[in-house]
């Protein structure tokens, strides 16, 4: 029979009895499932679904007046709904930050802007990205027989997807067991947390197929380079010829290059990020740790979107700029980004489930 046969508290009780018996290896009677379903149903109610199950093949009673296990065909229809739920998610995920990237850029160059008119000094904003990054959920699915997919999310629901060859196709129980190994061991630990003791009790734990684990976690490591793709957004930086201190050719001329490369930004404000600072920082003069700015005061302020995910806005001018206009200014819309990302943030989410 198809898999439409199922109602929902048959799919309830279904999955109930493998997650059970994943987690203990022993078979799994009626009064066990009433614990673990939100059905309120009674042992003899649940003792009849649990033989509709068995008469349609997802379980199989091993012994005589003992508990059930899933059969091949219970494990089929657990995995196929497990593997769409989580490819659903993933999709949403990844058509949400798409979205929301486009909207963000727009956002912060306005922002950039603003700043730079209200304070006449040019202005650098960096967009969000993830600070002390933790592994959301893990998802191990079969392509063919010989690869598999690793999907990993991570804070901010970065999503980091590993293709891994394996040498012979690994059964449902098996691939079931890897997947909840990863996620019992790894959900909620930040990246710098999984460390030798966790990633030698991983491999142990997964005996044969160690290798498996290993790309898994060569996955989740993949992310600490994110820092790399940081984009900075800059405005007004002309105004620094409105400066005699800093209008000479020299000066002026490497100031743009910093402004233009922006090299020397990401790594200033990805260390200002890191650091996890709160409220406003003040450099003046040789504070500041860009060389060509060594002229120049910068009042930095970090802005949160939640879970982990932070940007920095920045205004760039001359030693004897106004401290209070630009502390202001920096306040006022580091506030209005807060509640605006946050209060996006929350509808986006409401709206994707």
């Amino acid at each position: 029979m198809a898999d439409i046969e199922l109602d929902e508290r048959k799919i309830k009780i279904l999955n109930a009895v493998i997650k059970n018996y994943l987690e203990t290896g022993e078979p799994v009677g009626s009064r066990t499932i009433s614990k673990y379903t939100d059905l309120n149903l009674s042992s003899a109610t649940i003792r009849n679904e649990m033989s509709d199950l068995e008469d349609l093949g997802y379980i199989v009673q091993p012994h005589t007046s003992a508990g059930r296990i899933p059969s091949d065909k219970g494990y089929r229809f657990y995995v196929n709904n497990l593997i769409a739920s989580k490819d659903q998610e993933v999709a949403d995920m990844k058509n949400w930050m798409l979205e929301k990237t486009e909207k963000m850029e727009s956002l912060l160059q306005n922002v950039a802007k603003v700043l730079a008119t209200n304070t006449q000094y040019a202005t650098v904003i960096s967009a969000p990205s993830i600070v002390g990054k933790r592994v959301k959920f893990i998802q191990l699915s079969a392509v063919d027989e010989n690869h598999l997919l690793s999907v990993a999310v991570l804070d901010g629901n970065m999503v980091k997807n590993r293709m891994i060859e394996i040498d012979k196709p690994l059964d449902n129980e098996t691939m079931l067991k890897l997947n909840m190994l990863l996620n019992t061991n790894l959900n909620g630990l930040a990246i710098d947390q999984i460390n030798l003791a966790v990633i030698t009790k991983l491999k142990e734990q997964a005996g044969i197929h160690d290798e498996i684990i290993e790309q898994v976690l060569n996955t989740v490591a993949d992310s600490i380079k994110e820092g790399e793709d940081l984009q900075v957004y800059t405005s007004g930086t002309t105004n620094i010829f409105k400066y005699p201190e800093l209008s000479d050719s020299r000066r002026a001329s490497e100031l743009l290059t910093t402004f233009e490369d922006k090299e020397d930004l990401v790594e200033f404000l990805s260390d200002s990020e890191t650091k996890d600072i709160d409220g406003i920082q003040v450099y003046i003069g040789e504070e500041t740790p860009i060389d060509t700015m060594k002229d120049c005061s910068v009042v930095t302020a970090t802005y949160e979107l939640g879970d982990g995910v932070k940007g920095t806005i920045g205004i760039v001018g001359p030693k004897r700029m106004d401290y209070e206009n630009v502390v202001d200014n920096i306040k006022s819309l580091k506030g209005q980004l807060d509640k605006l990302l946050k209060k996006s943030e929350g509808k986006e989410i409401k709206d994707s489930n």
